[in-house]
């Protein structure tokens, strides 16, 4: 199977917020816990004030997408990333993939860092992560989930 990566387009929200809030179903792998409609999966990742680029995995279906925005927490030269696979069913290399076009469109915006904040119990996402490059910075302890349970955000960056 022929995997093609390309921008987000704005027909594509619905799919995609599908994708990311059965994620959001399962838990563990993704800080938000609120599931998306098409029109704020849009705001969010597509086509809102702070988003930089959002691409997609597509082969017969979207079986991933990666977002890069601004964050009004970050020096302006850095940009926080989210990155969404497929769980069923799942396709080898859509990170990587999807990984490689947006470390291109980083540069193209002058940025120097990227920024993940990814929970301490998401396992698959921090190895990913670190596969990728990215190294430790920080943590944000206990952070609440709307659950009650207090789970630390490992802070990465990769240096571009």
């Amino acid at each position: 199977m022929t995997l093609k990566i390309r921008p987000a387009a704005p027909e594509d929200a619905a799919e995609l917020a599908d994708l990311i809030n059965e994620i959001i179903a399962i838990g563990g792998t993704t800080a938000w816990q609120t599931k998306f409609t098409p029109e704020t999966f849009a705001a969010h990742y597509i086509d809102g004030p702070d988003c930089l680029s959002c691409f997609v995995a597509e082969a017969n279906r979207l079986y991933g997408f990666q977002g890069l925005s601004r964050s009004k927490t970050l020096p302006a030269n850095w940009a926080d990333i989210g990155s969404f696979a497929r769980v069923r069913p799942k396709l080898p290399g859509v990170g990587a993939a999807l990984f490689a076009a947006t470390k291109v469109k980083a540069r193209e915006f002058g940025l120097v860092s990227i920024n993940a904040q990814i929970r301490a119990d998401n396992k698959p996402g921090l190895g990913f992560y670190s596969k990728m490059g990215f190294v430790d910075y920080g943590v944000k302890k206990d952070v609440p989930l709307t659950d009650g349970a207090i789970v630390d955000r490992i802070l990465k960056r990769y240096d571009l």
